[in-house]
């Protein structure tokens, strides 16, 4: 349960991101793989800066976070 639970939370989280950064999604895929790469560079960059997010919602919001923070980092990477 707990990794379809991780999925749909990716799933959500890459969606997010791609519209906030991007102004449109990835496809179903492309957003559970930006959200799931997301959420672990998101608990991780927020690990080092001490800040923890709690529950379901703060999962979400942590791989947002992170999710944007990859998409950022693959435009600078493109350049």
């Amino acid at each position: 349960m707990d990794f379809v639970l991780f999925i749909i939370i990716g799933a959500v989280a890459g969606w997010a991101a791609g519209k906030i950064f991007k102004g449109d999604g990835f496809g179903l895929l492309g957003n559970i793989v930006v959200g799931v790469i997301g959420a672990l560079l998101g608990g991780w960059a927020l690990g080092l800066v001490g800040i923890s997010f709690g529950g379901l919602i703060g999962s979400l919001v942590t791989a947002i976070i992170g999710a944007l923070l990859l998409l950022w980092i693959v435009s600078i990477l493109k350049k």
